[in-house]
C-alpha cells in the first residue's frame, strides 16, 4: 500500500470512528433526557443503609455520613473473605438508567470495582432467581460464586489488573454472567471492547457516572471536574436481562464514596 492509500484508509477508519462516537453520544442524550423514565429507588447516601440494601462479607465497613455512604471492603489484598459486594433490596424490571456520584478514596494498583446489572441467580437450586434466598452461601464473597451462578451484566471501573503497580493502568470492562460450563471466566464473558487508561477516578476527586441499559446497548457516562467521558457496549449478542438487583462490588482493599443513587426504568 503507497502512502496515499494509506493515509486514505486512515481517515476513512478516523471518520468512522468520530460518526460512531457522535451517533452514541446523540442516542445517549436521547435516552437520557426521556420523559418516560420512572425513579424506582433514590438515596442521598446518608441515611442508614440497610434500609435499602443488604450486604455480601464478614469483613466490609460501611458508613453513612454527610458527604454519602462510605464503603470499604476488607483490609487483606487477595482473599475472597475480604471482598464485598453491596445488593438493592428492589429488583429492577425492564430497561435501567442509574445515576450516582463516585469518590474514590483508596490509592490501590490492584483491583476492581463492579457495578452489577439486574442479577438474579441461574434458576438451579441452591442458586434460585432470588439472590437474597441464598446470600448466606456469599457470606465469603468469591468472584466464582457470583460469574457461575448468576445472570448479571458486570461494569468494572476504576479498576486495575492484579498483578499491576502503574496507577495510570486502570480500565473499564463489561462482561455478562454465568461462564458458560467448561469455558473459561477471562476469555467467554467478556463484551468488547475494554478501555484503558482512561484518567479517570483520581482518588477523593468527585465524578458522576450515569449508567443506561436498554436490549439493545449499554452506555457509562463519566463526568468529572474537567472531562466527560461516554463509553458504550452492543448487547445484542448476548441473552438480554430483563430483571435483577443491582449491585456494588469492591475488591479487597477498595474504597468509595456513594452519593445520591437514582434508579429509573422505562418498560
Amino acid at each position: 500500500m503507497n502512502v496515499k492509500s494509506f493515509l486514505f484508509s486512515l481517515n476513512l477508519f478516523l471518520t468512522v470512528i468520530v460518526n460512531a462516537q457522535n451517533t452514541d453520544n446523540r442516542e445517549f442524550e436521547i435516552l437520557n433526557q426521556s420523559k418516560h423514565w420512572q425513579l424506582q429507588l433514590k438515596d442521598k447516601g446518608t441515611k442508614d443503609w440497610q434500609t435499602k440494601w443488604f450486604l455480601d462479607g464478614l469483613e466490609a465497613n460501611i458508613k453513612n455520613t454527610k458527604a454519602g455512604m462510605l464503603f470499604n471492603a476488607g483490609t487483606t489484598a487477595g482473599t475472597d473473605t475480604a471482598h464485598a459486594v453491596l445488593w438493592t433490596k428492589q429488583s429492577f424490571k425492564g430497561n435501567l438508567k442509574i445515576e450516582y456520584n463516585f469518590t474514590r478514596k483508596d490509592t490501590e494498583t490492584k483491583w476492581a470495582i463492579i457495578l452489577y446489572l439486574q442479577a438474579t441467580g441461574i434458576g438451579n437450586s441452591p442458586y434460585v432467581e432470588d439472590i437474597s434466598k441464598w446470600n448466606q452461601l456469599r457470606t465469603i464473597p468469591a468472584m466464582k460464586t457470583y460469574f457461575n451462578n448468576m445472570k448479571a451484566l458486570h461494569i468494572s471501573y476504576s479498576s486495575f489488573e492484579n498483578d499491576n503497580n502503574d496507577p495510570e493502568k486502570d480500565y473499564i470492562r463489561v462482561r455478562q454472567y454465568p461462564v458458560i460450563k467448561g469455558q473459561n471466566f477471562n476469555t467467554t464473558t467478556e463484551i468488547p471492547n475494554a478501555f484503558f487508561e482512561t484518567e479517570l477516578f483520581k482518588t477523593d476527586e468527585n465524578y458522576k457516572i450515569t449508567v443506561i441499559k436498554t436490549a439493545e446497548k449499554l452506555y457509562f457516562k463519566v463526568t468529572g471536574k474537567d472531562t466527560s467521558k461516554l463509553f458504550s457496549w452492543n448487547l445484542q449478542n448476548d441473552p438480554e436481562l430483563i430483571e435483577g438487583r443491582i449491585g456494588l462490588r469492591q475488591m479487597a482493599t477498595r474504597s468509595a464514596l456513594y452519593k445520591n443513587i437514582s434508579v429509573y426504568t422505562m418498560n
